[in-house]
């Protein structure tokens, strides 16, 4: 009777496993702006709702807008620059660029959809070319759908691991263990396609993508000597950054 029912555990388990990546097979689709395939589980409607229902909230965590509605202007303008000069300016997605009032972490952050964020602490540090390569690679998570990607990758994980921890026990918090490693490793890639992009965007707007290497720079330096290494981080360690930006602005230079 035990082993009756242990087959049956097995069978139920991985009959959700199967559904689990079935699903992830039928919703892999070909990013119309990169061309590289992705499994995404919502359309670019939810993604831009998404964003804007979280903005609020993300710019109170950050000590809300910057107060100065010149500066405000500024970032805007730079990154609008950045959207109509390209493909960018071809998506559904709502852009809108923020400048946060937190002027202790040295963040950059984007939304599904369209919002982009920037506290004040690394606009502090950056001029112009460094802010559009900074924005640029904003839009860069947005055009790549890197949050949606991200979502459905973690809902294919959950319900993976629910099916594995149905059919074997422990082997359940294996499979999750798997999955968080493969969610970090993608969100690597992500940040690289981002530079990529970010690099383009910089060129056909105009700007020099050299600045771009001075950006990572200042972000090894905020990150100080303790910083974590690459194997533990969902970010690329910076010097491997630079290195991919190069070839970037090898690739599209002269273009």
């Amino acid at each position: 009777m035990r082993r009756s029912s242990w087959k049956i555990r097995i069978a139920i388990g991985l009959a959700i496993v199967a559904f689990a990546f079935i699903k992830k097979c039928n919703n892999t689709e070909v990013n119309p702006y990169t061309g590289r395939s992705q499994h995404i589980t919502m359309d670019p409607d939810q993604e831009i709702a998404i964003g804007l229902q979280s903005a609020p909230q993300m710019a109170q965590q950050h000590g809300g807008l910057y107060p100065d509605e010149r500066l405000q202007s500024f970032v805007k303008a730079v990154g609008n620059k950045l959207v109509q000069n390209s493909i960018a300016r071809e998506t559904p997605y709502k852009f809108d660029f923020h400048l946060l009032a937190d002027d202790r972490s040295i963040n950059a952050f984007a939304l599904p959809g369209g919002q982009c964020f920037i506290t004040y602490a690394l606009f502090s540090q950056l001029n112009e070319e460094q802010l559009a390569g900074v924005m640029g690679h904003e839009i860069g998570h947005v055009i790549g759908r890197h949050s949606a990607e991200r979502i459905a990758d973690s809902n294919t994980w959950k319900t993976a691991t629910m099916g594995a921890t149905v059919g074997a026990g422990d082997l359940g918090n294996i499979l999750g263990g798997i999955g968080q490693n493969t969610l970090l490793k993608n969100g690597r890639g992500d940040e690289l396609e981002s530079d990529e992009l970010g690099v383009l965007f910089m060129i056909q707007s105009g700007y020099n993508p050299n600045e771009m290497i001075e950006v990572m720079k200042i972000l090894k330096a905020a990150a100080g000597p303790n910083r974590v290494p690459e194997f533990q981080s969902t970010h690329p360690d910076p010097e491997n950054r630079i290195q991919k930006i190069k070839e970037a602005i090898k690739k599209y230079q002269g273009q």
